[in-house]
């Protein structure tokens, strides 16, 4: 697979990474700082967005933050089983850990975590 695309706007602090670039494709709004592009019929992940990439990049005391998957629950089913796909398959994750907040036994809240981007490290 060829080496993503990365790039970083300082002035509106958006990094975004492209794995195919020049394709049409469909956003999905994973939550209100992160958007996934995708290719349905492919079922494959086009690019992701980070806004406001230089805080939710930064590590706490205890470490990264964590943030609820909440566009998920605005999606069919299988759009959302499409996503959670493409989030746990490369090269999306790479970028990005995907896992789930138990509150109780019954409830699972699927969370996602950005990775180090080792090119930005000095971005955050």
């Amino acid at each position: 697979m060829k080496k993503p695309n990365i790039k970083y706007d300082e002035v509106s602090d958006t990094l975004t990474i492209s794995f195919k670039p020049n394709v049409l494709a469909t956003g999905v709004e994973l939550t209100e700082h992160i958007l996934l592009r995708l290719h349905k019929s492919d079922r494959t992940a086009i690019s992701l967005t980070f806004f406001d990439y230089s805080i939710i990049a930064q590590t706490t005391d205890v470490g990264m933050h964590h943030f609820p998957l909440t566009g998920l629950a605005k999606l069919s089913d299988d759009l959302r089983e499409m996503v959670i796909e493409i989030l746990q398959s490369e090269p999306v994750s790479q970028f990005i850990h995907l896992s789930a907040y138990t509150p109780s036994i019954t409830e699972i809240i699927p969370i996602i975590s950005l990775q180090a981007i080792p090119v930005l490290s000095n971005v955050a």
